[in-house]
């Protein structure tokens, strides 16, 4: 069996947010797609260590925002690099609007948002699998919708999260926000310490060096 198959499936980013008893939270999510057209259903998968995730869970509306190639490195490690369990992601930033939903969607280096109710939803041993309908949405950017590959190729810096690795060492890289571990193995037991996802979560990538 030839894992590397899974690298052929294609990804976009996206910053899901949620609030919940006058909170504002936002994690970056990086599977989303439509599942019906009519009414407008999307599906996406969160991490369940992700505050978003219960936040979303318990109050069953949210936004998603569709990133851009226009879209900066600090708002992934705004919503990406960093848990809201420890930080408040919305403070000082202003890249930002409520939508009628009365929840933020992210304006800078956005392609559009879409405003969601939650319909049902799938426990993924790691993720949920949320299927929401679309409530509201609007395009804001004329510019390309942000891909995975994209997003490591163009916008991410070299080497960000990740020790120099040695010729015999290997790079892991994690599928939720792109934290790098290095060494000659991944502990099975390994937990991503930027956004907590486990080690089944990541995949191996060639060397910095190479």
């Amino acid at each position: 069996m030839n894992k590397k198959a899974m690298d052929t499936l294609t990804y976009g980013l996206y910053v899901l947010t949620a609030r919940e008893n006058e909170r504002d939270n936002g994690c970056i999510v990086n599977t989303a797609f439509q599942v019906t057209s009519r009414p407008n259903r999307i599906a996406f998968a969160v991490n369940q260590s992700n505050l978003t995730h219960d936040m979303l869970l318990r109050t069953g509306r949210c936004n998603l925002s569709v990133l851009s190639t226009e879209a900066p490195f600090d708002l992934f490690e705004r919503f990406g690099f960093q848990t809201g369990k420890d930080a408040d992601k919305f403070k000082d930033f202003s890249d930002c609007k409520r939508a009628e939903n009365g929840i933020y969607y992210i304006t800078k280096g956005t392609k559009a948002y879409l405003s969601c109710e939650a319909e049902s939803m799938l426990s993924l041993e790691t993720h949920t699998l949320f299927v929401v309908r679309v409530k509201d949405m609007d395009v804001l950017s004329d510019a390309e919708s942000l891909t995975y590959d994209y997003y490591h190729a163009h916008i991410k810096p070299v080497g960000y999260g990740a020790e120099a690795a040695s010729e015999d060492q290997k790079i892991f890289r994690c599928n939720t926000c792109g934290y790098e571990f290095v060494g000659d193995s991944l502990p099975a037991d390994f937990v991503c310490p930027i956004c907590g996802a486990k080690a089944n979560n990541f995949r191996s990538v060639e060397s910095l060096i190479s």
